[in-house]
């Protein structure tokens, strides 16, 4: 098969992929970026070797199982735990101590992924002794990442990039303290799952369902086109209470959005903004 893994999806076969995953299988995928939706899905035909885009499409059409590895390959998003140390050393030095100011602590990680984070913001809220006193919203649009939350389970070999991030960030103690080794794998102390609340949610469509002190997005927003982007932080902005904290990626911003007069930068070299107390 001399064309196999050739393809190049054009304009008009995506508009008509994203539509059938939208309308068969409630995935919106409309709004994001179109580039990336494009590599991505050149990239399918070859690691799945699909000859041609009806094959695609049919398999989308037909099997549900293809649609979950789909959409795994549209979702995904590079992670790890305490990524860019700094932003963890902020939390550390100067949001912990905040939150630690309230009797019950709402933190919404949008968009996790497999969860790195969200661990990584348990270990800092257990050190500070606030663990008992949190909620962790985990949701991601990805059904197969959110049941890797709640195994709290990643794989042994990253541990020491980790290990390293952790200390960067101003931990004092001995990561391996907070996993047990088994095989190839690292798994993670009960007591974090205990305050976590996993979830599927689409930010794409669905709505506010808390209100929070923090709220966590990064290095998703880059894969939306601007009007996805400036409907997801209005989501945010609905949820997240006066004086709460939005912490993005390192190439995600507020800045030309329509909530910006409504937060204050919190440091001037990582992207973490602070909702005010009145509009400017």
């Amino acid at each position: 098969m001399r064309g196999l893994n050739k393809h190049i999806i054009g304009d008009e076969e995506l508009e008509q992929l994203l539509n059938e995953l939208f309308l068969t299988h409630g995935y919106d995928f409309t709004n994001y970026a179109q580039a990336s939706l494009r590599r991505r899905v050149n990239r399918l035909f070859i690691v799945d070797r699909i000859s041609s885009f009806a094959e695609l499409f049919y398999k989308v059409k037909t099997d549900k199982h293809y649609v979950t590895h789909l959409v795994e390959e549209l979702t995904v998003n590079v992670t790890e735990m305490f990524r860019d140390p700094h932003v963890y050393k902020i939390l550390r030095e100067k949001i912990i101590p905040v939150l630690a100011t309230h009797p019950v602590i709402r933190i919404w990680h949008a968009g996790c992924s497999t969860g790195e984070e969200v661990y990584s913001m348990a270990i800092l809220l257990d050190e500070a002794n606030l663990l008992h006193k949190s909620l962790l919203y985990a949701t991601d649009v990805n059904p197969s990442v959110i049941e890797n939350i709640r195994k709290g389970v990643f794989p042994l070999h990253h541990m020491k990039q980790y290990s390293e991030n952790y200390i960067q960030s101003g931990g004092k103690r001995d990561f391996s303290s907070y996993y047990t080794a088994k095989y190839d794998w690292a798994i993670f102390d009960q007591k974090f799952k205990a305050r976590m609340i996993p979830a599927t949610h689409n930010l794409v469509s669905d709505r506010s369902f808390n209100e929070f002190q923090v709220i966590f997005c990064r290095n998703v927003l880059i894969y939306f086109d601007k009007d996805l982007q400036n409907k997801v932080l209005d989501l945010f902005d609905e949820s997240l209470e006066k004086l709460g904290y939005l912490v993005l990626g390192s190439k995600e911003n507020i800045r030309f959005s329509p909530i910006v007069s409504k937060y204050g930068q919190t440091d001037p070299h990582e992207k973490i903004w602070r909702k005010l107390k009145s509009e400017k």
